[in-house]
């Protein structure tokens, strides 16, 4: 069996993600970067017009990466608060399993650069609270499961407590993983949400 060599696109998008994830809060430098990966700055800007364009390229792969298995959960699970509770743990795992991403997501390492890229990293999560708003709408019309105030509400609850956690993770470098004692915290949210 063999290995594919990974395009130098991603490499170049993984070693933005090692560097972010090896000083979180640095400033990347293009330079930086291109010593990192072994190449010139020149090729860094055949595969990446701009360092903006690597940066949208990490937000578009965990859009894909987290937002495909989101559907994988709602297609699978009925029960809304099943449906919900995997998608938060789903998130929170992602997180853990790619540190320097929740840099560029919570928009840490986007500090100085171009105002739109943490805007459209915002929209992640802007995103994700729409699915939970849809889960638990739907959850009240099939289930009968009214949350107690509304399902907007609901999901804005249910995203302070994920984006809480991501935060905490990128602050404690990385220390304090998202999906510790999860099953525990999860039902304080669950109560809070439901009742």
């Amino acid at each position: 069996m063999t290995t594919q060599k990974p395009s130098r696109r991603d490499t170049i998008l993984q070693a933005l993600v090692e560097l972010l994830q090896k000083d979180p809060g640095a400033r990347i430098t293009t330079a930086g970067l291109a010593k990192t990966v072994g190449v010139t700055e020149a090729a860094l800007y055949r595969h990446f017009p701009s360092k903006r364009k690597m940066f949208e390229a990490l937000i578009e792969f965990a859009e894909e990466a987290v937002f495909s298995r989101c559907q994988v959960v709602l297609q699978e699970q009925e029960d809304v608060r099943v449906r919900v509770q995997q998608l938060v743990h789903l998130v929170l795992v992602f997180a853990e399993r790619n540190p320097g991403l929740c840099c560029v997501l919570t928009g840490d390492a986007l500090m100085g650069e171009d105002e739109s890229l943490r805007k459209r990293a915002s929209q992640f999560f802007e995103r994700l609270e729409t699915q939970f708003r849809q889960a638990l709408k739907e959850g009240e019309i099939r289930q009968g499961l009214r949350p107690r105030t509304s399902a907007a509400r609901g999901a804005d609850f249910v995203m302070v407590f994920l984006e809480g956690r991501i935060q905490r993770f990128v602050r404690s470098s990385f220390s304090r993983l998202p999906s510790t004692d999860f099953d525990e915290a999860w039902s304080l949210v669950a109560e809070a949400v439901w009742g």
